[in-house]
């Protein structure tokens, strides 16, 4: 079923084709300049330190439902083995299969196309079995450290958590950026809080991932107008799953990748920074979260951490 024309119509608002010239391959990272980068220096006042990241476990997020995304398998390869000779120093060394967008993770802008084509009309054929991206894979932004801004939907809203389903709207992060007393500003990094990884981390795994609150089709438009570098969350799809318009699967992927390119992250763990946020009484942070740089990889790994 082609995508319907409500689609295309948002697409056309959002489009950053060309925006950094034809060559461009990391689209809205290019925001992040040093001066953004600098004044996000700034809002580190107490140095507290946040993990963002879930543990790489067999036991992991995934549950078989998006094929080869298989949880970290991990093995070791070498135990105390003495490989220059008897009483010599000894080494343990371990090997992992998974898949890159196993757990916390960044997506990279070739992770999704749409009509064809990839971010900056490239052709979606690009991609190819051996080679991986050919262009805009996650190896290509080799920093993103930039100001972080927690958009906390729940405690904006007076609840602990979103319901599974819930579409979070332009009007609620407009109510997030209020209640945290931030405007998000060119260049910044926001990460949407809905609670939803609750569900995971209190055992509910098969119902972590569906159904599941997440951005609406309607919230490309307020972070491209606002020239967010990069957008993360709490959730195994990024989107509300299932999707708010009937058949039509993925919009707010298409739209924030290949449309505007901007990065997605999913699976962040958002519990410890929502209460550090409320305690300190702010919501904007330096954010360091480089992706692991497998080239031509559609998505990686991420260990992300706020500094307050």
């Amino acid at each position: 079923m082609p995508l319907p024309g409500e689609f295309h119509e948002i697409a056309k608002r959002v489009n950053n084709w060309g925006r950094w010239g034809p060559e461009d391959e990391i689209g809205t990272l290019n925001l992040v300049t040093d001066q953004v980068v600098r004044e996000a220096a700034a809002c580190v006042r107490s140095g507290r330190r946040i993990p963002l990241a879930l543990p790489l476990r067999q036991d992991g997020v995934q549950t078989g439902v998006i094929p080869g995304r298989v949880n970290p398998l991990h093995v070791m390869v070498q135990i105390n083995q003495e490989i220059f000779g008897p009483g010599t120093v000894a080494c343990s060394d371990d090997a992992v299969t998974m898949g890159l967008q196993a757990a916390t993770h960044w997506d990279a802008l070739p992770h999704v196309s749409h009509s064809g084509k990839l971010y900056n009309g490239r052709p979606a054929g690009t991609v190819t079995a051996h080679g991986g991206a050919a262009f805009s894979g996650i190896d290509k932004p080799r920093h993103i450290v930039s100001r972080g801004v927690l958009l906390d939907i729940p405690r904006a809203l007076g609840r602990e958590r979103l319901e599974g389903s819930y579409a979070v709207t332009p009007q609620d992060l407009d109510a997030a950026e209020e209640f945290a007393g931030t405007r998000v500003r060119a260049g910044d990094i926001v990460l949407v809080r809905t609670g939803q990884i609750r569900t995971y981390l209190s055992g509910g795994k098969e119902a972590y991932g569906y159904p599941s609150p997440g951005l609406s089709v309607r919230t490309p438009e307020w972070f491209h107008a606002r020239d967010v570098a990069a957008v993360a969350n709490d959730t195994l799809t990024f989107e509300v799953f299932p999707p708010e318009i009937e058949d039509l699967w993925l919009p707010v992927h298409a739209l924030h990748l290949v449309e505007m390119g901007m990065p997605q992250g999913q699976n962040w763990n958002l519990e410890e920074l929502s209460t550090a946020c409320g305690e300190e009484g702010r919501y904007a942070f330096l954010l360091s979260a480089t992706p692991e740089p497998f080239v031509g990889g559609t998505g990686s790994p991420v260990a992300p951490v706020a500094v307050l």
